[in-house]
Parts: structure tokens; C-alpha cells; sequence
């Protein structure tokens, strides 16, 4: 990790060593929390942007409100907070930026709603996160051979703390066995999302996706399918079995920090020609132009810093 030099924690900036919690914090013991994934880009135009901050700010308070948090901070001030941060970092070539909203010291015990609720940003520069290399000639997959967190077992919806384990053993599973990426199925053996991204592929020129059911409601997701229609493909919703996906003419994932990351094999199975797909490249392009500031019809997504 890029270190940065400060972190934003309940309204100061902080020292990046000096942003510190006690270990009795409630989120370290019992895994309530709520964070958030947002990315900052530098323009076509030399300028900084970050994509589609209100949509990730709404979504972390809104995964805070089903997991019973009240953020004392609003949405304007947390927006606020993360253009400042990247401004005070001098992170005007681009950034990751992860807010986390997190129970703090005070209380023990499963109950929490006593525990004080504390809010930081955090930001740096990160690159591909499956790698450069994974972006040009697509990653390794794994189905996992756990299931994703079922909706009726948790809070499955929320971009919450505790939900990672499962992606986290997932990821680990497949990274393992000489993979780059795990895919999990629903409860159904239907294909869900992989441990951070969300999934799609190509058949027959048709796009496919699988409906946000038993997944996180992705941002990106939606960018994604907005562009390919804007390109002319037809995009469908609807569940995936394993070997249908084994079968797909194309696939990739989606995501703040995958982006769109090619997938060139799964178990083993080559998908399509083993490399990048035309119209997955497509969507890069389309993808990569938007958050440069190129697209003028998603300008409005771009938050400027600078």
C-alpha cells in the first residue's frame, strides 16, 4: 500500500500512522461496520475527478442503516470530506478511497447499539488490482467452493464489514490453488458475484448478468450495462448456472477497484479464445473514457477536485 499522508477520522485530518483505534473496539471483536470503495481518476484534461461519489456515499449510509449504525456525519459532509482528503493528500493523479463507518470503544457485549459509532477516509494511490496484466489478458478464475452469504443468514445487501469473511476464505480458496479471482455461487448453486466484483458474460453477442438478488448492488454493475447498451448490446438479467458459465463465448468483472478486469479461464475451462474479448475490450474502452472525463453524457458523474 501507497501510504498517504493523512487520514480524515470523525471530522480532523490525522497523521496516516497517528489514525489509530483501541483494541476494544466493538467493530474489531463483533464485525459490525460499513464501508465503501470509490475511486478518484485524473482526467483527459490533467484535472482529478472522483467517479460517482454521491452514488458511493448514499450506499454507505445506506448499508450503515440496515446494519442498525446511525453516522453522525451526513451525506453533503462526508462528500465534503473526501474531496478535501484527496486535495490535502496532493492525490491529483488519482486514488482509492475507502470510507469506513465502525463501532468504537466503549461497550462490550453482542448489543450495540451503546457503542459510539466513528466514521474515517482513508486514500491512496492503488493501481490494477488484478494486476496490468490481468487487464489485457484476463485473470484465472475459481468457483468457490463455499456459497456467498445467503439473505436470510445476514445483512447479504449490505457493503458491511463482517460479510468479507466469506469473501475473504472465497478469495483465499481460489488464490490457493493457482487462481487470481474466486466466484461464488447463491444458496442455489447459482452464480452470485465473485469476493469483490460482480460478473458477467458474453453469449452469442448478448450480454449477460446475473440479477442483484443475493449480491451487493453495484455501482459499477450499472455503469457497465448503461455503457454496453449505449454501444448497441443487448444486456439481459438473469441467473447463471456453472456450466452455462463454463460455456460463455466472453467474461469479466466489474468493479470500483476490478474495473473491467478480462477473465480468461474458469476451472480450468478456457473461456472463448483464453485472451480478451471485443466486446469486453469494448467496455473497457467505454469505461476508462467515461471516468477520464472523455464521455460528455456521463460528465455529470464526475466530481472534480481540482
Amino acid at each position: 500500500m501507497t501510504e498517504a499522508k493523512y487520514i480524515w477520522m470523525d471530522g480532523e485530518f490525522v497523521a496516516w500512522h497517528d489514525a489509530k483505534v483501541h483494541v476494544l473496539s466493538h467493530t474489531l471483536h463483533y464485525g459490525n461496520g460499513a464501508i465503501e470503495g470509490t475511486k478518484a481518476y485524473k482526467t483527459h484534461d490533467g484535472r482529478c475527478a472522483i467517479f460517482k461519489l454521491e452514488e458511493h456515499t448514499k450506499r454507505l449510509l445506506r448499508s450503515a442503516k440496515m446494519t442498525l449504525i446511525d453516522v453522525p456525519f451526513t451525506e453533503d459532509e462526508l462528500n465534503k470530506a473526501q474531496i478535501e482528503l484527496l486535495q490535502k493528500n496532493e492525490l491529483t493523479e488519482g486514488a482509492y478511497i475507502r470510507p469506513l463507518v465502525y463501532l468504537g470503544y466503549g461497550v462490550m457485549g453482542l448489543y450495540h447499539k451503546e457503542a459510539p459509532v466513528n466514521v474515517s477516509i482513508s486514500a491512496w494511490e492503488w493501481g490494477a488490482y488484478l494486476g496490468e496484466e490481468g487487464m489485457k489478458k484476463g485473470v484465472r478464475v475459481k468457483i468457490a467452493s463455499m456459497t456467498r452469504n445467503s439473505n436470510t443468514s445476514g445483512m447479504g445487501k449490505a457493503k458491511a464489514v463482517a460479510n468479507y469473511l466469506n469473501s475473504q476464505m472465497a478469495k483465499g480458496e481460489a488464490v490457493e490453488c493457482g487462481y487470481d479471482e474466486a466466484l461464488l455461487r447463491d444458496d442455489q448453486g447459482y452464480i452470485a458475484e465473485a469476493s469483490g466484483a460482480c460478473f458477467f458474460i458474453v453469449r452469442d453477442g448478448v450480454i449477460i448478468t446475473p440479477p442483484n438478488d443475493n449480491s451487493l448492488e453495484s455501482i459499477t454493475q450499472a455503469t457497465v450495462i448503461d455503457l454496453a447498451q449505449d454501444l448497441g448490446y443487448e444486456v439481459v438479467r438473469r441467473r447463471l448456472t456453472r456450466e452455462e458459465v463454463y460455456i460463455a463465448d466472453e467474461a469479466f468483472f466489474t468493479g470500483t477497484a476490478v474495473e473491467v478486469t478480462p477473465i480468461r479461464d474458469i476451472d480450468a475451462r478456457i473461456i472463448g479464445k483464453g485472451e480478451r474479448g471485443p466486446i469486453t475490450e469494448a467496455l473497457q474502452t467505454a469505461y476508462f473514457d467515461v471516468v477520464a472525463g472523455k464521455n460528455p453524457k456521463y460528465i455529470k458523474d464526475l466530481t472534480y477536485i481540482n
